[in-house]
């Protein structure tokens, strides 16, 4: 019976969320107050990898945790960052017990990005490491891996990839897979550099080739910067965000005839990097794959609407089948 879970994408060092001990023991003292029957024998899974730039992701997931408590929900933790090194919860999980980044760069002899991407090679050659650990879950739990921030780890390198793979495979773990990438909304301030960001988000998505969500995050950074009006074309990009560019106006760039940037320390500005936004954009606009939804992490409601689309994907309350209820315990409704 297949598994069900969720990708989200964020900053380096995402995902400093409760401990196992903590819910178990918030766990308990909800189930003296309420019990929970499900026929399945389903396990959700938050999957949380890192995007481009930081996008809040800890706090998302921390924002995340709380919601599912209140919602007498659990949670699972796991950091697959082997450079971590402090947790604001400790971690159910950590890779750093199988290898560490500093482990690999030393014996080894490799750098940081080298020595990470040894490391997650370690790890898919040790995936017992992961389901020795998550096969005695039960249905309830909503496990949150903790990726490090490098986006070429989910944009062109297959290591990661071949994790969701692994993950969904009926012959392994046969999970359900949503992917949630996170893009801070201050990129909204500079188109070139939204366009970037969401470039990345679509590559991710090619790549892992799991249903996904995006997410503009932060917002509570923006509300004051960006008329909410202004904000809903973002939702959906198109080339149409550059012909109204604010600060492509502020910078005054015109064209001179060579393409040129008149100002050597503006970067990505000029009639050329004009062009190639542009055509940036219109890649990003042929596919239409890119749709942002927008999180605040201060706002309950926010974070609660996006669990809702991650639910939906996921088919999670489907998998939460009611008990049956005995001969005995059945009340037909009398004729009116």
């Amino acid at each position: 019976m297949s598994k069900y879970g969720v990708m989200v994408m964020g900053p380096a060092g995402a995902g400093k969320v409760s401990s196992h001990h903590h819910h178990h023991q918030q766990q308990q003292q909800q189930q003296q107050q309420h019990h929970f029957h499900f026929q399945s024998s389903m396990l959700t899974i938050l999957l949380s990898v890192s995007g481009f730039a930081p996008a809040y992701g800890s706090t998302f997931c921390a924002s995340l945790i709380t919601h599912l408590n209140l919602n007498r929900r659990s949670a699972f933790y796991v950091n697959l960052d082997p450079a971590a090194e402090s947790f604001e919860h400790a971690p159910d999980l950590d890779i750093k017990d199988l290898i560490s980044l500093h482990d690999a760069m030393e014996e080894v002899g490799l750098g940081p990005n080298g020595g990470l991407i040894y490391c997650f090679e370690f790890l898919m050659e040790n995936l017992d490491f992961l389901t020795e650990a998550l096969d005695s879950l039960t249905e309830e739990y909503l496990i949150i891996f903790d990726m490090p921030g490098q986006i070429e780890l989910y944009t062109h390198i297959p290591i990661l990839p071949a994790l969701a793979r692994f993950l969904s495979n009926p012959g392994n773990l046969d999970i359900r897979l949503c992917a949630a990438y996170l893009l801070e909304a201050t990129f909204v301030v500079d188109r070139a550099k939204f366009f970037a960001g969401t470039l990345s988000a679509m590559s991710a998505m090619i790549m892992l080739e799991v249903p996904h969500l995006n997410v503009l995050s932060k917002m509570d950074l923006v509300k004051d910067q960006v008329r909410k009006k202004d904000l809903k074309r973002f939702l959906t990009p198109d080339t149409g965000l550059l012909d109204d560019d604010p600060v492509a106006v502020a910078s005054g760039d015109v064209d001179d005839g060579r393409g040129d940037v008149h100002d050597k320390d503006l970067v990505m500005r000029g009639k050329s990097f004009q062009r190639l936004n542009r055509a940036v954009a219109g890649l990003i606009e042929s596919f239409s794959m890119v749709n942002y939804l927008k999180l605040d992490v201060t706002d309950e409601d926010s974070v609660g609407a996006i669990l809702s689309y991650i639910d939906d994907i996921i088919q999670y309350h489907e998998a939460q089948e009611p008990k049956e209820l005995a001969d005995d315990e059945f009340e037909p409704q009398e004729e009116a």
